[in-house]
């Protein structure tokens, strides 16, 4: 963004699309947090193979819908949430794309600071809403991620005036 902030716009895992909303630019960057493995299809080749298959048509389309959904999620979050309720709401947002759904440790590669871009947040409140987090025995801070203790607190997080 002008004058160096950053904004990340997506985590993306493994099996997620991107690219695929192309309008001819691509209007972002991607960046890898660890080795991965990227497969590139060019566009024609895709619709010629979703007009011929519509097992794949339907696939795209779910995909799609999943995409504009979070992106609504995340309008939504920026533009109203409180800074408790927006890491909470990323903490379960991870855990329900997580292989599991979320039961116990999510993983998260990426550090605090691009957690914090991600959000519209400082390292600083993102820091002190975790360590708050693990405070209350909600969360504990694992090796690679985090463990949810109690998904309902977790899920209440950012309504009690105290954070």
């Amino acid at each position: 963004m002008r004058g160096g902030r950053r904004h990340i716009a997506e985590f993306l895992l493994p099996g997620d699309l991107f690219g695929f909303d192309s309008l001819g630019t691509h209007h972002l960057s991607a960046e890898a947090l660890a080795d991965m493995v990227v497969m590139r299809y060019p566009r024609g080749v895709i619709d010629t193979m979703a007009e011929q298959h519509g097992v794949l048509a339907l696939r795209l389309r779910s995909l799609t819908m999943q995409n504009l959904r979070r992106a609504h999620e995340k309008m939504f979050l920026l533009g109203r949430k409180s800074a408790s309720e927006r890491i909470a709401s990323f903490l379960l947002e991870m855990a329900a794309r997580a292989p599991g759904q979320g039961q116990g440790a999510v993983d998260l590669p990426m550090p605090r600071a691009d957690i914090a871009d991600h959000l519209g947040l400082t390292i600083e409140t993102v820091s002190r809403n975790i360590a708050q987090l693990c405070r209350d025995g909600t969360v504990a801070v694992t090796r690679s991620g985090i463990e949810i203790r109690d998904r309902d607190a977790l899920e209440a997080f950012g309504t009690d005036t105290r954070h």
